[in-house]
């Protein structure tokens, strides 16, 4: 990919994206992990900041977490991640915090520190496109909310219209706080 403009590598790795989408499709992988289930304890994660900190799921007991995975190449989630950010803010005090896990590769960092330096919550790398227990990232926006008593509240998976709008936001987070 030397040589090519940050818009050629992002429509490249769109197309490559699709493909590999649908070719998945084709095959019926699973879209979700086995045992992630609503009710049930959330998998771990640790979100590696783009400022080099360290945030575990499992330190944030107490807390409504909502983890969100995105890319910088992804219309939607350029949509969605303003949305989320001034929820996370508007919410803090009651006890909200949203962890953005980006899909960019390295090559794309100026790109998510730009989205990331418009966001209230923190941002870092997924680095791999398995994100633990959450299984294989391969739909984005993606979304995970786990409750203050560390239990899952929301998967995601489950949802035909991932990505967050307010009324969703009100209607899934809101009784959590």
């Amino acid at each position: 990919m030397k040589g090519m403009s940050g818009e050629q590598y992002r429509r490249q790795r769109r197309a490559l994206l699709r493909a590999m989408l649908g070719a998945g499709a084709a095959l019926a992988l699973p879209a979700r992990a086995n045992d992630l289930h609503v009710g049930q304890p959330a998998p771990p994660l640790v979100l590696n900041t783009l400022d080099g900190k360290k945030i575990a799921t499992r330190d944030l007991q107490g807390q409504v977490v909502l983890v969100t995975f995105w890319a910088s190449y992804c219309e939607p989630c350029q949509d969605e991640l303003p949305l989320l950010s001034a929820y996370a803010e508007a919410n803090a005090a009651r006890g909200m915090r949203v962890l953005g896990f980006a899909l960019d590769g390295p090559e794309l960092m100026s790109d998510v520190k730009k989205i990331a330096a418009r966001l209230s919550f923190p941002v870092g790398l997924l680095g791999s496109p398995w994100a633990g227990g959450y299984g294989r990232i391969w739909r984005i926006p993606v979304s995970f909310v786990i409750a203050r008593d560390g239990k899952l509240a929301y998967d995601g998976w489950l949802d035909k219209q991932p990505a967050w709008n307010a009324e969703s936001l009100h209607r899934v987070v809101d009784p959590l706080l």
